[in-house]
């Protein structure tokens, strides 16, 4: 380290954000703070090369990721002792959140070594922030792939009246939009791709009522159901002759056709049907349940049952 850079920077950890799509989003001082580092870690050297060589920084770029963090960070720590100055960036936004860097971060704290956060471009923050949702909201990050944890994950959230913030694969969001349909029925949503690229795009609607999206889509989305929406005047309610129209069309017709259906005849919202047919669903033991208890008595306040 060069009489500079000491006069400029103590030795430690610099957790750098970077930007989401737009080069020109990073910060005067996560440049200042990346020419002045001894090492910048990094997850892909090739993505994360083109970045500095954008600013003509040549700081050593050292590969850092999910497969080899355990072994890196060793080596790490030795050269924050040695007063070096290592910063750790991710391919997009914030280190440690939901990219690599808890390990290193905890090691430091471990050992006394300063860890300093230079703060910036967030995912997370900018889907959230033109959401036009709760300012009281939750950030989950990446939702499991196994079948059963994403359920009692899920189930568990439903329960919660905040923005959620996830982020999701793109060639996934189709599965996992069948699933917010199951439990965020009630909610709103933001469906952000590309976010401060060229083709910038946010998708919103009621969580009932999103299509399917191109299974051409790449990268990653940031995805935010809103807090649960408080109707509080329900006009219309379902008499008990619709309800035993709806108890035999099902023995026919698919859940959609019949809601579909009935929501037109009736004049009624999609969401209150959908309500009833879990209920008879329930009562008969159709299948397995699936939605949280305070889902289903706001059904049963809704449909007077």
């Amino acid at each position: 380290m060069d009489k500079n850079k000491q006069q400029t920077f103590s030795s430690g950890l610099y957790l750098v954000s970077t930007p989401i799509g737009n080069m020109e989003d990073i910060t005067f001082r996560a440049l200042n703070v990346l020419k002045n580092s001894d090492i910048v870690l990094c997850e892909d050297t090739r993505r994360s090369g083109k970045l500095l060589s954008h600013f003509q920084i040549k700081s050593k770029l050292l590969s850092y990721h999910k497969f080899n963090e355990k072994k890196v960070s060793y080596k790490i720590i030795d050269s924050i002792k040695k007063n070096k100055v290592i910063s750790l960036i991710t391919d997009a936004g914030t280190p440690t959140i939901s990219d690599p860097g808890m390990i290193l971060v905890n090691k430091c704290i471990e050992e006394n070594l300063s860890v300093y956060p230079i703060p910036g471009s967030s995912a997370a923050t900018s889907a959230v922030s033109v959401s036009g949702f709760s300012d009281q909201y939750l950030f989950y990050g990446f939702l499991t792939k196994k079948e059963n944890e994403l359920e009692n994950t899920l189930k568990s959230l439903c329960n919660l009246d905040y923005s959620i913030v996830f982020f999701i694969p793109a060639p996934k969001i189709n599965f996992y939009i069948l699933q917010f349909k199951q439990y965020f029925f009630d909610r709103k949503i933001v469906i952000a791709r590309e976010m401060t690229k060229i083709h910038e795009e946010f998708i919103r609607g009621k969580v009932e009522s999103i299509k399917s999206l191109s299974e051409n889509l790449k990268g990653e989305l940031t995805v935010v159901p809103s807090e649960k929406i408080k109707e509080k005047n329900i006009k219309k309610e379902i008499n008990e002759s619709v309800k035993i129209e709806i108890k035999q069309m099902l023995k026919k017709y698919s859940h959609k056709d019949v809601v579909e259906f009935i929501s037109k005849k009736e004049n009624l919202q999609k969401r209150i049907i959908y309500c009833l047919l879990w209920i008879i669903h329930l009562q008969h033991r159709f299948f397995k349940v699936r939605f949280c208890w305070e889902q289903i008595l706001l059904c049963t306040q809704l449909l007077n049952i």
